[in-house]
């Protein structure tokens, strides 16, 4: 899976903040996770040390909903993070999209190269505007732990379903294979 930086993706699905914590592990440096204050599902520093170190994590929690978008932007504007992930609690409208594209863009403009953006979105999805899609589902069988990863959308790639699977004390997944 790769994403092309630069750009804002979507995760859905009831796994979705896995999804971005696997994202996270990918990059280096801070990452920035913003969710709404009155969001009760946060994540904890013990549940996610196996997967991300939690010192690279950075929460924001917003009190208006207006300002969970624009915290995003700034960021992505700003380039002092490699990736910056909003958990939203609906979908946002295609100039919000695609003013979070253009900032990501002037973001990268003095480094090696853009920041990535990951809107983590309730039920099906839907964002417009994003450049990939992803939904993240739990299929869990004891001894294993296992996901099936469906590619919904992108814009130069077919739709793809993966199942993921760990194997028991391990922090990544142990193997990939597509459905």
């Amino acid at each position: 899976m790769s994403l092309p930086y630069g750009r804002l993706h979507e995760a859905c699905g009831t796994a979705r903040q896995r999804f971005g914590l696997w994202l996270a592990a990918r990059t280096k440096g801070p990452v920035l996770w913003i969710t709404p204050e009155w969001n009760t599902d946060r994540l904890h520093a013990c549940g996610v040390a196996d997967i991300v170190n939690p010192a690279r994590l950075i929460f924001v929690t917003p009190r208006r909903p207006e300002d969970i978008l624009w915290s995003m932007e700034e960021a992505m504007r700003s380039g002092a993070v490699d990736l910056a992930i909003a958990d939203v609690p609906g979908l946002p409208g295609l100039t919000q999209v695609r003013r979070i594209h253009l900032a990501a863009e002037t973001g990268g403009q003095n480094r090696t190269h853009a920041p990535l953006g990951l809107l983590l979105t309730p039920g099906e999805g839907g964002a417009q505007g994003v450049e990939t899609r992803w939904a993240l589902t739990a299929q869990h069988a004891a001894p294993l732990q296992s996901w099936r990863l469906d590619r919904l959308r992108a814009r130069r790639a077919p739709q793809k379903s993966w199942t993921i699977t760990q194997g028991p004390k391990q922090a990544t997944p142990t193997s990939i294979q597509a459905a």
